[in-house]
């Protein structure tokens, strides 16, 4: 069913205030993802640019991790799961100080970039993924093709970027990295659109219950799902196209 139908249908409700209430819904969704990025890429620059705070992390020459690095690195991926299982039993102030408490980790995770990359060329990448990122999102959003079947084949690409950059941690080969980048561009710009696009469905499918609790973290959880988005599709830019020190 195209949108606008499900708009004039949904419960009776009028489109009018369908449409008001998806605005400041999607407002939500994106202002509290612009937080989320803030409070990453500031913990990120504050640890990154300090010697002491990134050696507790990392060796500050080759930037090995040692063991607390490695379970920084791998505390983000426990977070989105146990989130996920979790949100149902959070109240939405709960839901959301968790989130930014996982952008702050996400960021202790990511301090290495600001040693590894010039931060001109982390500058540029991020301007190159914002715009791709708002491209992408506006076409999930006014798109009136359905993209859901999307869904299983890019999750099932996610778990497969996972396996293969674990396994590429103990083979450390370029050309696997390399391949690992595009194929994480491309999968993390489609989820972007999809994202975007059941982000709206959840709130049009929903809004005439009035579920005010069940809306406030349903825009959480669209801001922590395109936050990964665009991190995760940075950081694979800024491997194909970063400046490295």
């Amino acid at each position: 069913m195209a949108q606008e139908q499900l708009i004039r249908t949904v419960g009776g409700v009028r489109a009018a205030e369908i449409d008001e209430g998806l605005r400041a819904h999607m407002n939500k969704v994106y202002g509290t993802m612009s937080v989320g990025m803030l409070i990453t890429f500031a913990v990120a620059w504050a640890v990154g640019t300090s010697p002491a705070l990134l050696g507790v992390f990392r060796d500050p020459v080759t930037l090995s991790p040692n063991i607390l690095g490695w379970i920084v690195m791998f505390a983000p991926l426990a977070m989105v799961f146990g989130f996920g299982a979790m949100i149902n039993r959070f109240s939405a102030a709960a839901a959301q100080t968790f989130f930014y408490a996982f952008a702050a980790v996400m960021g202790l995770s990511m301090a290495w970039i600001f040693v590894a990359f010039t931060g001109l060329s982390i500058a540029n990448v991020f301007l190159i993924t914002s715009i791709a990122f708002a491209g992408l999102s506006l076409y999930g959003y006014t798109t009136k093709k359905d993209i859901s079947g999307w869904g299983t084949f890019l999750i099932m690409g996610v778990i497969g970027l996972i396996v293969a950059m674990v396994v590429n941690i103990f083979l450390q080969s370029p050309a696997i990295m390399f391949a690992i980048s595009i194929l994480g561009v491309l999968i993390f710009a489609g989820l972007t659109a999809y994202d975007t696009q059941k982000i709206k469905n959840d709130y049009i499918a929903h809004a005439a219950h009035g579920d005010q609790e069940w809306l406030a973290k349903s825009a959480i959880m669209g801001a922590l799902n395109l936050y990964l988005d665009f991190i995760n599709m940075f950081m694979f830019l800024l491997q194909l196209f970063g400046s490295r020190e």
